[in-house]
């Protein structure tokens, strides 16, 4: 099972239209944009290469998610890359919550 965007809290903030200037306005983290912009470059030179749109709403379509998830948990984003941060510089990082616990949280609208 793969958690959508539109299983967030009821009432949050609206999720971002499905296009490219609305997902990456919806980063609100630096290292989100910065790879969305990478990857965006990549696609394009891809899709010029290949003449396949699908890469393009692939891409789009996981960026999306992203940015959902950037309008509804800013703080959270952020923690995320915080944490990986950590991990990449070697350091050492306190195990977080079972993903399973999160979700379990989210269905009963803790």
């Amino acid at each position: 099972m793969t958690a959508q965007p539109h299983d967030f809290a009821p009432g949050s903030a609206p999720e971002p239209a499905k296009s490219l200037r609305a997902i990456r306005a919806a980063l609100v983290v630096p290292q989100d944009r910065e790879a969305f912009d990478a990857g965006l470059k990549a696609v394009l030179d891809e899709v010029r290469v290949n003449l396949d749109l699908g890469v393009l709403n692939d891409f789009v379509h996981r960026w999306w998610i992203s940015a959902c998830d950037s309008v509804h948990d800013p703080e959270g984003r952020r923690r995320m890359h915080a944490r990986a941060s950590q991990l990449a510089a070697g350091e050492a990082v306190p195990a977080g919550r079972p993903w399973r616990e999160i979700l379990a949280e989210r269905e009963n609208g803790r």
